[in-house]
């Protein structure tokens, strides 16, 4: 039996920590940056992000990847989750896709399965985020 798919929406608040680039060679920038998040809404708590970045030559397109461990509450259920970012720039066109790491999810988010898209409207952080509370091991 396939587990009923939530959609909720909110906020969030982003404190970044720019690390030095670790290579600048050929156009391209490498860096690291960690960030701080505050959720807001339906998915409330707080999460630490680890992204690595990769800058091109060429305006407009760039990749990244990150780990983010969120710790609060989705809905009332209390525990954590791990989300894997990917994401692409081409040229000014952006793909993002946000998944939750399988069975990362911990305490009654035990089972969680998702995918948040994540938007910026007039400067503020917004999550859109689909999930599924599964199955427990």
């Amino acid at each position: 039996m396939k587990a009923t798919t939530t959609h909720i929406e909110g906020t969030f608040d982003i404190s970044l920590k720019p690390h030095p680039p670790y290579d600048t060679s050929n156009g391209m920038t490498l860096s690291r940056v960690s960030i701080d998040k505050l959720y807001q809404g339906k998915l409330e708590g707080a999460s630490t992000v680890e992204m690595l970045s990769a800058l091109t030559a060429i305006e407009g397109s760039a990749g990244y990847v990150a780990i983010e461990r969120v710790v609060g509450k989705l809905e009332g259920r209390a525990g954590t989750f791990v989300l894997q970012h990917s994401g692409i720039m081409t040229r000014g066109k952006p793909e993002l896709h946000v998944t939750v790491v399988p069975d990362s999810g911990t305490g009654e988010l035990e089972g969680l399965t998702g995918h948040m898209t994540i938007e910026i409207v007039d400067g503020k952080h917004l999550y859109l985020f689909d999930y599924a509370l599964g199955a427990k091991r």
